[in-house]
């Protein structure tokens, strides 16, 4: 009902801005055809394990995606936070660049890294809503004056054009959602209530909200003839549960998830063989319901311990790159033994007359930069050292050749470094892919404070 709902407005509101968001982002061609999958992930206490300080789950996630599925499916971020808190929570956190996001509670889309705004669905969301009548009526209620510790309007960043927020106790979140809708019926506007997390208070235009944003994106592919293969929705609070009502879609409530969607889960959903609790946290929960599900590949190759020995039935670039750097992050933890041996296997992956350009500008030959890395053994054992690559890209330019291009991330104690990281390679089957060019520049914002340091 809900997608069918949104697919008649859609009809009416879809036109040349819509269509121009999405080419703007690269999303109407960058795939050829439908995505293989579509994750669509709330992220505080789903995606993010905000008790996991070593990020581990999401950077188990991170390896999974880059490595099996960036090239050929789509990532969706649906957030309540604000693009400025989400921001913030991205510069935290070792989040992927996502192809989609949905923030502050369904009532803004964005595509791309640039994130580029679709106008279409915010003329869609003027219907019947009115921010200035939303904030006169709910400063009549004494449980929402700003002086009232029952009820505390949100921060700044938190209001936006279609979102009024406030933070209230559940027992009086209760009694205050049915009279204000009333009273907002009665000004003229359609609006919807949510709360959330047990202490969130949304106030949004009828027609906002997760689901029927996530129901607006599936109208948009179906209309291009390209609806994903497979949606898997991931949450772990009230104001998801929506995305789960979406017909067709898989559903994973990660084991974390709170009473209140709990509940929702047992009066809608529990005998659903599409939607399951999960038995992992966040990000691992994640996981698990793509394996639950046949969804794809399931194994992360950082719960891979001896590539060597794992038959992994898949050449491409982004597994290539994914796995080398787990290996390089695993030399300088010493997590693996120090051995000639495993310096003499990262050597034969490149091509032994070939070039590391610096992102300091200088050339060097690989040979010489493995040497390099070889002496490093170690040298982070002390310190929260973890590596992950994002955007992972290749384009096929010669019958065996390849070039790659990545964003490649470090974090060493408090310190995040980035470089915009470009790869020639050349497939030699069975033996898989050998690196012979690498390019690297500073992402802006992102030097190294002490560049002789950078390898790799």
């Amino acid at each position: 009902m809900l997608l069918a709902k949104v697919a008649t407005h859609y009809r009416k509101i879809r036109g040349t801005k819509t269509m121009k968001s999405l080419a703007d982002a690269g999303l109407l061609d960058r795939i050829n055809g439908s995505a293989r999958l579509m994750i669509v992930s709330d992220l505080d206490s789903t995606m993010v394990d905000h008790d996991d300080s070593e990020n581990l789950s999401l950077l188990r996630f991170n390896a999974l995606w880059e490595a099996y599925y960036r090239h050929d499916s789509l990532l969706v971020f649906s957030t309540g936070r604000s693009p400025t808190s989400y921001q913030k929570l991205r510069n935290k956190k070792p989040l992927l660049t996502p192809d989609i996001t949905i923030l502050s509670v369904g009532t803004e889309i964005t595509y791309g890294e640039s994130m580029v705004p679709d106008t279409g669905w915010t003329h869609h969301l003027n219907r019947k809503w009115n921010r200035d009548i939303v904030v006169e009526e709910t400063a009549k209620f004494p449980e929402l004056a700003p002086q009232n510790f029952v009820g505390l309007l949100q921060s700044e960043t938190q209001q936006r054009p279609h979102k009024v927020s406030f933070f209230v106790e559940k027992v009086k979140a209760l009694e205050i959602m049915s009279f204000l809708s009333e009273h907002l019926e009665k000004r003229g506007l359609d609006v919807k209530i949510i709360y959330s997390s047990g202490i969130a208070l949304d106030i949004l235009p009828k027609s906002a909200g997760k689901g029927e944003a996530l129901a607006y994106l599936l109208q948009n592919f179906e209309v291009d003839g390209k609806v994903p293969l497979h949606t898997l929705v991931c949450g772990d609070s009230g104001n998801d549960s929506e995305m789960f009502t979406i017909p067709k879609v898989h559903g994973v409530m990660v084991s974390n998830a709170q009473d209140e969607f709990l509940q929702w889960y047992k009066q809608n959903a529990k005998n659903n063989p599409n939607i399951i609790h999960a038995t992992e946290r966040c990000a691992a929960g994640i996981i698990q319901a793509i394996g639950n599900f046949c969804l794809g590949p399931n194994v992360s190759p950082r719960d891979i311990k001896d590539f060597k020995k794992c038959n992994v039935d898949i050449f491409s670039p982004g597994h290539e790159v994914v796995k080398f750097y787990l290996l390089y992050e695993r030399w300088r933890r010493a997590e693996v033994d120090k051995s000639e041996q495993f310096v003499k296997n990262l050597k034969s992956g490149f091509c032994p007359f070939g070039i590391f350009v610096h992102p300091s500008g200088i050339e060097q030959p690989f040979h010489q930069c493995l040497d390099y890395m070889a002496k490093l053994y170690g040298d982070k054992t002390e310190h929260q050292f973890r590596v992950w690559v994002d955007r992972v890209s290749s384009a096929q330019i010669g019958s065996d050749t390849w070039l790659v291009r990545f964003y490649k991330w470090e974090l060493s104690g408090d310190e995040r470094q980035c470089c915009v990281t470009t790869v020639l390679m050349s497939l030699k089957q069975p033996d898989g892919f050998t690196w012979v060019h690498m390019h690297q520049t500073w992402l802006e914002g992102s030097r190294a404070r002490d560049q002789t340091a950078w390898c790799f």
